[in-house]
């Protein structure tokens, strides 16, 4: 029961942060391409790297902590869904070439992320 409210607990910050992070984001610019949720997607995938750095690697993380930080909060940051709806409303509104470049970016510069999140979380 308490990993299941670690998970609530943390996933509720997560969603309060992609939602504040995308709206700020999308005051920047004027493009019709998904910008927000691509930062926040390797926003997310850095800080697991890192969480499963600290956790996992360097055992400097509680199995508690990683719950609520891994499962809950990234579960909660990142916005897989709204990288599948914003593509799909891409393809459909006739963007090929931008959906092309969002699928390919988000691929690339997230596992990229995660990678270079891991690489600091151990301290390597």
């Amino acid at each position: 029961m308490k990993a299941a409210f670690l998970v609530f607990l943390g996933g509720g910050i997560g969603s309060m942060f992609r939602y504040s992070i995308s709206k700020w984001i999308g005051t920047l610019h004027t493009h019709y391409f998904p910008f927000g949720t691509l930062v926040i997607n390797i926003l997310a995938c850095l800080a697991l790297g890192v969480i499963l750095g600290l956790a996992d690697a360097r055992q400097l993380m509680s199995p508690s902590s990683k719950i609520f930080w891994a499962v809950g909060f990234c579960g909660g940051f990142s916005t897989f869904s709204t990288f599948s709806g914003e593509t799909l409303s891409l393809i459909q509104s006739g963007f090929t070439g931008s959906s092309i470049v969002y699928i390919s970016s988000s691929l690339i510069l997230c596992i990229t992320a995660t990678l270079l999140g891991l690489y600091l979380g151990q301290g390597t």
